[in-house]
């Protein structure tokens, strides 16, 4: 008998095995495509040689990452690439606010009414940055503070809509870039703890940078997987599991899916019954002639480059799509540009790009002209080097990954308290009503992205159980 069995090869599914693996457990991943990486993967989607990431590219929290940090991922193949600027935000005037490794350009390139501003922000929580990650993402119940302190004056300052923290600011560039930045959780602006989610990455940035992976996301996953398989974990690929009798015998059993997925494969009914879902959104992967012709200049040496006018087109697309159950017809803007420094992406002389805008759950338009005529906006000329294209709305981005529900690449919707407590309100959140069975999916703390800490997190309360038993 197996000790530990993990349903879904995506980075905190990998991590959770891992986990196990290093602490002697006998470990077994089983993953319905055919190859693991669920929402770290790089394929070729449009044309021979463009190598693209069908969902997360850029990776701030993956960088930051005290989960990924502890292994020696590098060992197996994973290498941080940094472009000359983790973030750029152009406007229509050909300026661009940036988010710098560097406090001082960042908050230089705001204008000297708010310099200071964000200064005060961001500089009392860098020196203790490390700390604060760990404690931020570790959270609930599974380890104590290690800075109960800075984690308070976190709270404080994160814990409000992130418009009572942009308050401080007097002009509309570092009001622009923060909205920004809190968008890519797709959390209308007013929403409770936005403040923390646009802090979180601000911070990031400073620490470490929002790097891409060489050779693209999948790099991250493959080198999960290469560090399970030496520490004796297999990984069976193919294997879709519909029921609990469909996994061989184990003392435990976690989960990476959507909560409603493990509802249905474990019986457990209307347990996740009020778990919600956010909206989805319309991704666009581009193959193109050559670089993005940003007008601004900060814009074509960034690794992601923010797209919305002002701080209120930006909320109005958001609610648009999250509250409003409509497609915005300015669409606020993620786009991922990382072949400005890894070469190894696309051809020589070409490039891969992708962008992608919030939409309605669900929703089954195309959305493709609305984001091209927001690209033209800030690079005109844009279209002039598309060589090919493929889109991907809620529809598609659900068939390719299961737990993105109705086209929600967040697993969930982050607002209210779910942005804190989730997948229920519980002070276990990774546990479930079988005392055997765990969930350790981005629908658990500390929520989305490619950072492997909820399956980090997932695993501690599995050993527990393991150890117990």
């Amino acid at each position: 008998m197996l000790d530990a069995v993990v349903v879904g090869a995506g980075p905190n599914g990998l991590t959770a095995a891992v986990e196990l693996a290093r602490r002697g457990f006998s470990v077994a991943v089983f993953e319905a495509r055919d190859t693991v990486g669920g929402g770290a993967r790089t394929e070729e989607l449009t044309l021979p040689g463009f190598r693209h990431d069908p969902c997360a590219a850029a990776h701030p929290l993956g960088v930051n990452s005290p989960a990924f940090r502890a292994l020696p991922l590098e060992r197996y193949g994973l290498e941080w690439l940094h472009p000359e600027l983790p973030m750029a935000h152009p406007f229509t005037d050909g300026s661009a606010a940036v988010l710098s490794r560097s406090v001082a350009e960042t908050a230089a390139s705001f204008g000297p009414r708010d310099a200071g501003a964000y200064r005060r922000l961001v500089e009392p929580f860098l020196p203790k940055w490390d700390t604060l990650v760990r404690d931020f993402m570790s959270l609930p119940g599974t380890a104590l503070p290690r800075d109960p302190v800075t984690l308070a004056r976190f709270g404080l300052a994160g814990l409000p809509p992130s418009t009572w923290l942009t308050s401080r600011f007097r002009d509309e560039r570092a009001k622009t870039l923060f909205a920004g930045l809190v968008g890519h959780v797709m959390a209308p602006l007013s929403g409770f703890a936005t403040g923390a989610i646009g802090l979180v990455f601000a911070l990031a940035a400073h620490a470490r940078g929002w790097p891409v992976a060489r050779g693209g996301s999948q790099s991250i996953s493959d080198a999960l997987a290469a560090y399970l398989k030496d520490l004796g974990g297999e990984i069976h690929t193919d294997y879709e599991v519909k029921r609990l009798d469909d996994l061989p015998p184990a003392r435990a059993y976690v989960f990476d899916t959507s909560p409603t997925a493990l509802a249905k494969i474990a019986g457990f009914g209307d347990h996740y019954a009020n778990y919600r879902y956010g909206p989805g959104v319309f991704k666009v992967d581009y193959a193109l002639d050559g670089p993005v012709p940003w007008t601004a200049e900060e814009a074509r040496t960034a690794g992601t480059v923010q797209i919305g006018a002002d701080s209120t087109e930006i909320n109005t697309a958001l609610r648009a799509a999250s509250r409003e159950n409509r497609a915005p017809d300015r669409p606020f803007m993620i786009t991922v540009q990382p072949s400005v420094v890894d070469p190894t992406r696309a051809p020589t002389g070409k490039h891969v790009f992708w962008a992608y805008g919030h939409v309605p759950s669900g929703w089954t338009g195309d959305l493709t002209d609305a984001l091209e005529r927001q690209l033209e906006r800030f690079a005109p000329g844009f279209r002039d080097r598309v060589l090919a294209r493929a889109t991907a709305g809620p529809p598609e981005l659900a068939a390719r990954n299961a737990n993105y529900v109705g086209g929600d690449i967040g697993s969930g919707a982050v607002s209210g308290l779910q942005i804190l407590l989730r997948p229920k309100l519980s002070l276990s959140p990774y546990g479930t009503p079988h005392p055997a069975v765990f969930i350790c999916s981005s629908s658990t703390p500390p929520g989305p992205g490619v950072h492997g800490m909820s399956g980090h997190n997932a695993a501690k309360a599995v050993w527990r159980r393991l150890r117990q038993a």
